[in-house]
């Protein structure tokens, strides 16, 4: 019987030059529904990849001095890139793509000329609003206060000669697939598609650039570079071989079962995608699940922000597998969650050392402690106990406990726990084929956290003084170790190293490593060699932690500034009355423009509170564009006399402070707090 086929994807990372634990929070799910899909006997291809084009990666590039392939492969291959961040959280994909590999480009030019042959893209002039950081064209209705409705930022004014795809076309074909399937989940992102843009009326989408170079050609209209729809979307079926000669799965695996993405490019992925598929004529993913973000201090984790968490710094102190646990445990999957050192640290010594690794340091060393590391053989389940598993199993552990036993009956308790392990494969497969991780964990932990009841049920250290009981302490034993297999063969999608290390202290087999086993009672060989190993998850001390933590992300983030030269103090004193004679005066910036005939003078009409409109001119045209500084609020000296510059008449001289970065001299305008009123007086 050939095994069933499992294609599941992350979306392809923009290449960003400091990662944070937020890029592997869709990973990391990823591969532990592939790992939980191998488990399950299937065949599963598991592919993630990196977005390696466009304007953004084309202008950092040269801003460092080096060519945009040179950029992207340190990023990608080189220390603590892309690629050493997988293998440090041990993400287990079975192909990553390249949007620069030369099949991609192979496929996506194939791609390109076929809907251009075919009339779904044709050529024209875009004009409207463009956001550089999201790489995303917008008509002047999608946005948001003026802004990018995505990430916030500003947008810019876009005017160049554009092919387009007739996304328009099949506007219908798209709503029906989001409305009447199940094609998008969570449900909550489908009303998001709908009313945001399925309903305003879907717009023909540019798919080619002219104004940057750094793209997959358009090989028949030199100057042309294939946008990031065509070129970046297709990687899903490119890198199984369609329209290249490279890979040859695409018949095995398309249609991809799974697209995990973010929930800020759902609108790519339900939308651009799927019409993309239509025009090509072939099948759509199955399914496209939008997750949540990580949040911190209430805002989507972001370099720009300033606010990002270092994995390799969480990995190195807690361990990969804790890291990996607390993301998939403590955040519902489709939803929004606010990541602190606090919650990490809280779910390590709840979960990790007070329950799981609690039960398996306590029962390994019982075994060894009362029984020289190996149980006795006559000490599995019994018949009745195996019978009871199988039937509970087969309910999935819905079935009525109430046998009659006599309260002093310490058998009463080994029922409880056998109905709740039979039970427990089911339950926590329900969860997985809905991809609720976190809920899947919590199956887990009721387990766990019963055995650690079970524990203290039967005391086996009193059993332990009565020589007549040993059988049955041998007996209690052996559930444990059972209930401590079963969690671990669960447990290893979302933490396979620790789960290889509980295997090898129970002494457990292969076969009873499988999905099979983990619906069966009583697998564990009862004489098998049983080892305390090392504590799994040590007890962290949540103060000192939280101190320690804080130190060293200050560090990092001092470490990241960049090397900076102040001007030399100067020598010459000035007398306090001398100073004082300044009028330091709140400012409110009305409109300032460009300069004409000069390139480094802006024009500033101010607030200053009189009443009347202050005119200063001040030298920072080459660090500031005239719209970002409308309606901020600057500090100026008011009561210098006034001076002619390129012919005006300039009142005052705005605050500003200089440094040298890299050699270079860089200025910033003192801005302050808004709520302050124009023309207070500064002191």
């Amino acid at each position: 019987m050939n095994p069933e086929k499992f294609y599941i994807t992350t979306p392809i990372y923009y290449p960003s030059d400091k990662l944070h634990i937020g890029h592997t929070y869709c990973t990391v799910a990823t591969d532990a529904m592939a790992r939980y899909k191998r488990l399950r006997g299937c065949e599963v291809m598991f592919l993630t990849g990196t977005d390696e084009h466009g304007q953004k990666i084309e202008d950092k590039a040269k801003e460092a001095g080096v060519s945009p392939k040179e950029f992207v492969d340190h990023i990608v291959e080189g220390p603590r890139g892309v690629l050493d961040l997988w293998k440090l959280m041990n993400i287990s994909n079975d192909r990553f793509i390249r949007t620069t590999d030369d099949y991609h480009v192979e496929s996506v030019q194939k791609i390109f000329k076929q809907l251009y042959e075919q009339g779904d893209i044709y050529k024209g002039k875009y004009v409207g609003k463009y956001c550089k950081p999201c790489e995303s064209f917008w008509t002047e209705t999608q946005l948001k206060d003026g802004k990018c409705p995505d990430c916030g930022r500003d947008v810019v004014d876009a005017e160049e000669e554009a092919y387009f795809f007739r996304l328009s076309k099949y506007a219908d074909r798209i709503r029906h697939l989001l409305e009447d399937t199940d094609f998008l989940e969570p449900r909550s992102r489908v009303n998001e598609m709908v009313n945001n843009f399925i309903k305003p009326g879907l717009e023909d989408l540019c798919v080619s650039r002219t104004s940057f170079s750094w793209g997959v050609p358009v090989d028949f209209d030199p100057g042309h570079v294939v946008y990031v729809w065509i070129d970046a979307l297709s990687n899903y079926i490119n890198a199984l071989g369609y329209g290249n000669g490279r890979y040859h799965d695409f018949e095995k695996f398309w249609p991809a079962d799974v697209h995990f993405v973010g929930k800020e490019i759902v609108r790519f992925h339900a939308i651009i995608w799927p019409a993309i598929l239509m025009a090509l004529g072939l099948p759509l993913p199955k399914k496209v699940y939008g997750h949540g973000w990580l949040l911190l201090d209430g805002g989507k984790m972001s370099k720009s922000k300033g606010n990002v968490v270092d994995p390799y710094l969480l990995a190195e102190r807690y361990g990969v597998d804790a890291l990996r646990y607390f993301l998939l445990r403590e955040f519902p999957f489709g939803t929004d969650g606010n990541f602190s050192n606090e919650a990490l640290i809280g779910r390590i010594n709840t979960d990790l050392a007070n329950d799981l690794g609690n039960l398996v340091s306590r029962t390994t060393a019982m075994v060894g402690k009362y029984f020289g590391e190996r149980l006795p053989e006559n000490c599995g389940a019994t018949g009745d106990e195996a019978e009871l598993a199988a039937m509970l199993a087969q309910a999935q552990g819905e079935v009525n406990l109430s046998m009659d036993f006599p309260e002093d009956d310490p058998r009463k308790y080994d029922v409880e726990l056998i109905a709740l392990a039979a039970g427990l494969r089911g339950r926590y497969e329900a969860q997985m084929e809905h991809y609720a991780f976190q809920d899947a964990l919590v199956e887990l932990f009721k387990l766990i956290g019963r055995a650690n009841k079970y524990i203290d049920e039967n005391k086996p250290w009193a059993l332990a003084k009565d020589e007549a009981q040993k059988p049955r302490l041998a007996h209690v034993l052996y559930n444990l170790l059972e209930c401590v297999r079963l969690s671990a063969v669960l447990l290893t999608p979302f933490m396979p190293e620790t789960c290889g290390k509980i295997f090898a202290q129970l002494g457990v087999d292969e076969g009873a490593r499988t999905w099979e086993s983990a619906g069966a009672w009583g697998l564990l060989p009862a004489g098998a060699a049983v080892s305390k190993g090392e504590n799994l998850f040590p007890r962290i001390d949540v103060e000192k932690e939280l101190a320690a933590l804080d130190e060293l992300q200050a560090e990092a983030r001092r470490a990241a500034l960049p090397a900076v030269e102040v001007e030399p103090f100067a020598q010459e004193s000035v007398d306090f009355d001398t100073f004082c004679k300044s009028d330091f005066r709140a400012v409110k910036v009305k409109a300032c423009e460009s300069v004409k005939k000069s390139a480094k003078l802006l024009r500033f009409i101010l607030d200053d509170g009189s009443g009347t409109d202050r005119q200063i001119l001040s030298g920072i045209a080459m660090y500031y564009k005239p719209e970002e500084l409308v309606g901020k609020t600057l500090v100026a000296i008011i009561n210098l006399p006034p001076r002619k510059m390129m012919g005006q008449e300039s009142c005052g001289m705005l605050l500003s402070a200089v440094h040298t970065e890299h050699g270079e001299e860089k200025l910033h305008l003192v801005m302050v707090d808004d709520a302050i009123p124009a023309g207070a007086k500064l002191c």
